[in-house]
């Protein structure tokens, strides 16, 4: 809960390819106060059955910038089965074509701006080929 001299973060996962929450994700939050300051890690969490992150560390007051690391590569090599399952029934997916590493992306960053006060819940809409992000309520 954030208080008049501190913003507070919450987020959740959704695995957008499975249509499910993605449980098991690591997920670390730092915090910096002004872009020149270093970040200062504050701690972590794993989401948990519903996709969602309920014990994040609180925020130093000061603190003008958050990012939310995810480590999500151990995700999708955890859950490789049922994805390429359902890339075997796409004639032409990405894991059909693509003789690469199974996990493009195996962690996402985000860095986003906050204000004292402040709730800011951000979700993360992923995939084994993309995602996407967004300030939610």
């Amino acid at each position: 809960m954030s208080t008049s001299a501190t913003a507070s973060v919450s987020t959740h996962i959704l695995d957008t390819s499975a249509g499910r929450p993605a449980e098991g994700v690591a997920v670390r939050l730092s915090a910096r106060s002004g872009r020149a300051a270093d970040w200062q890690a504050l701690g972590g969490s794993a989401t948990d059955a519903d996709g969602r992150c309920k014990d994040l560390p609180a925020l130093p007051e000061g603190t003008t910038h958050v990012r939310l690391d995810f480590a999500v590569e151990a995700y999708f090599e955890q859950n490789a089965k049922v994805a390429k399952k359902q890339a075997d029934a796409q004639q032409d997916a990405p894991a059909n074509r693509d003789s690469g590493a199974g996990v493009f992306f195996p962690e996402v960053a985000i860095t986003f701006a906050v204000v004292p006060g402040e709730h800011y819940h951000v979700p993360l809409l992923l995939n084994p080929f993309g995602y996407s992000v967004y300030r939610g309520s």
